[in-house]
């Protein structure tokens, strides 16, 4: 069988026995990739290894393996770590969030599927995960995501009657609709959402910035009082449009946004 070569990310692992894994990789070339890594925790006497050790979450590296796209999993037979984002790794919060990219990616994107900007776009993201902007770089890597997987939300319109969403203080948004409501419609509604208008706008602000260059060097800043809500809205979102939870959503997101009631 031909094997193939590419940079791969990390986005699941699962130990199969003492000494192997079985691995979903992003390539760049490649899309999503599940891979069996037998041996990976096994060394030589001289201890060399040709999986470095065993493959972690998260890291980068050239990897060689079977590519069959009848098959579901593949063999991986070889990989060199690149990047192991020790850095990362030293803050809980870069941790979850990083992993929960991951997840969404896993969740997201079909297998054999390649979206070459994406992968770039994570591997800009992940070192930038243990800086002070990390909150914003996640937000907008998950937009990003939403985009280029054709589920980004309806934002500037109300997704029920399609006329413009005005700017006053608090606004709606309904994961079964599929976007933000205008007052209007938000009666009848039976899962809007409240959130604060200005949150929505800055969404648009993100969508809106330029694609090239360094994201972090044009990203506004961004708390978590900001970021948090807007999370746990497209969480809300992804769910609905999913139909499955996100397992990783309760160390991301601590605080779920409030559901408004429907009016009897």
């Amino acid at each position: 069988m031909a094997l193939s070569r590419d940079t791969c990310i990390c986005l699941r692992k699962f130990e199969y026995s003492e000494t192997s894994q079985i691995l979903t990789l992003l390539g760049r070339e490649h899309g999503i990739v599940r891979v069996m890594a037998k041996g990976a925790h096994r060394r030589t006497k001289a201890g060399a290894s040709k999986f470095d050790g065993g493959i972690d979450l998260l890291d980068r590296g050239q990897a060689v393996f079977t590519f069959d796209p009848a098959r579901d999993l593949q063999t991986l037979t070889e990989w060199h770590l690149d990047e192991g984002h020790l850095e990362l790794r030293r803050n809980l919060r870069a941790v979850y969030l990083g992993q929960y990219a991951a997840e969404l990616l896993s969740l997201l994107l079909e297998n054999f599927d390649p979206h070459p900007a994406l992968f770039d776009r994570l591997e800009q993201m992940l070192p930038a995960l243990a800086t002070s902007q990390r909150e914003e770089v996640f937000l907008a890597f998950e937009l990003e995501l939403l985009r280029q997987t054709g589920h980004l939300p309806q934002l500037g319109d109300c997704a029920n009657c399609a006329r413009p969403i005005n700017s006053s203080a608090t606004a709606y948004f309904s994961p079964s609709t599929g976007g933000a409501i205008c007052r209007d419609c938000e009666m009848i509604i039976h899962d809007r959402l409240a959130i604060d208008a200005r949150l929505l706008r800055l969404l648009i602000t993100l969508l809106r910035l330029p694609h090239h260059g360094s994201m972090t060097q044009r990203l506004p800043r961004l708390t978590r009082h900001q970021t948090d809500p807007l999370n746990g809205l497209l969480a809300q979102y992804l769910q609905f449009t999913l139909g499955r939870g996100l397992r990783l959503m309760r160390y991301v997101i601590p605080s779920p946004i409030r559901r408004v009631p429907v009016a009897t």
